[in-house]
């Protein structure tokens, strides 16, 4: 457990003067993520530890170096759990650049992302000045809260030192349903069961099968396994830890790797036979592509597309903004990286 804010903020204040980019890094595990950024390295990966850890109120606080695997060691204790379930990759992943990367599990739709579990961070901006948005309990959360701006923002609006978030209980039960159907089948049965008061809380479809996870009560998970479709399934824990980690064999090679994030009702995509998550609103393409073809598809359906992984990363990867958009973005980074230090071109050639 160290902090090292001072040397940090030295850091920037040395970048200012000299006009030197950062490239931030904490574990390094995302660094495929992205396009290609160059800069002096800032490693946060030193500045790590819990701060605070109030299992009662359910808020944790920890610096932003801190890796994921040594959160959950702490939650297992008191039975709790980050309820967005970032991947450990590798067991480097860190809690700063999992909300810089927006990194959150196959539970998204129905327990939350890592963005809505943020009570509030400290951040290090441009001036080289220490910032704190937001707080440490949820109805510190009114008006205008950069905490939130920082989910998904490459490390492009400072250098995240710290993390309030809200935790959670751990389910009394969990249990995986699996269905043996096709790609449309199990977008319309997804949608479907989506519906229902019921504990659902994942459900992914690849290689023609449909997995569905169910957690709280006993009473109610197992009531509910008797009254769907399909059989349990027994390894539904290394399922869904695979999925999360992206270490199922749909993930394995080199080709590159597309994300969707779309209308869950969407239809699948002709010629493809994608991994559906969320419940059908994420989805994965591998593969090289026509971008063009990907981009209409995902505008047609109400969403975006992104190469997640792999193909050219000095080119844009991420779906084009409206310019109204696009301007807000840069106003917003303009605050707080007046000098553009920051993983400049990380999340948009123009950022």
């Amino acid at each position: 457990m160290a902090d090292q804010i001072a040397q940090i903020v030295e850091q920037v204040k040395n970048a200012r003067h000299t006009s030197q980019s950062l490239s931030i890094v904490g574990g390094g595990s995302k660094s495929f993520m992205g396009r290609v950024s160059e800069g002096q390295t800032l490693s946060v990966s030193g500045h790590s530890g819990i701060v605070t850890y109030e299992a009662v109120e359910l808020v944790l606080t920890a610096r932003g170096g801190t890796r994921i695997s040594e959160i959950q060691a702490a939650l297992d204790e008191q039975g709790q759990r980050l309820s967005f379930e970032p991947p450990l990759f590798g067991g480097n992943a860190t809690i700063g650049g999992t909300l810089a990367a927006n990194q959150s599990g196959p539970g998204r739709p129905w327990l939350g992302s890592v963005r809505d579990m943020v009570l509030g961070v400290r951040l290090v901006n441009g001036e080289g000045e220490e910032l704190r948005f937001g707080g440490q309990v949820m109805k510190n959360v009114a008006g205008y809260d950069l905490s939130r701006f920082q989910s998904g923002a490459m490390g492009t609006l400072g250098v995240i030192t710290e993390v309030s978030l809200k935790v959670l209980p751990k389910p009394a039960c969990c249990r995986t349903v699996k269905i043996s159907c096709g790609a449309a089948e199990a977008v319309a049965t997804m949608n479907r069961l989506a519906g229902t008061p019921k504990p659902l809380t994942a459900a992914c479809w690849v290689n023609e099968a449909l997995y569905l996870r169910l957690e709280g009560a006993e009473s109610a998970v197992e009531g509910t396994i008797a009254q769907w479709p399909g059989e349990a399934f027994d390894d539904g824990e290394s399922f869904w830890a695979d999925l999360r980690e992206q270490q199922h064999s749909f993930f394995a090679g080199d080709q590159p790797l597309w994300r969707f994030s779309t209308n869950s009702a969407a239809p699948v995509m002709a010629g493809e036979s994608p991994l559906i998550d969320w419940g059908g609103s994420q989805r994965w393409v591998r593969g090289e592509q026509d971008e063009a073809r990907l981009q209409q598809w995902a505008r047609d359906q109400g969403g975006s597309v992104s190469r997640y992984r792999g193909g050219d990363r000095s080119a844009e990867i991420n779906p084009p903004l409206a310019e109204p958009i696009k301007r807000l973005h840069q106003r917003v980074k303009h605050a707080v990286d007046p000098h553009g230090l920051f993983n400049p071109g990380r999340l948009y050639s123009w950022l």
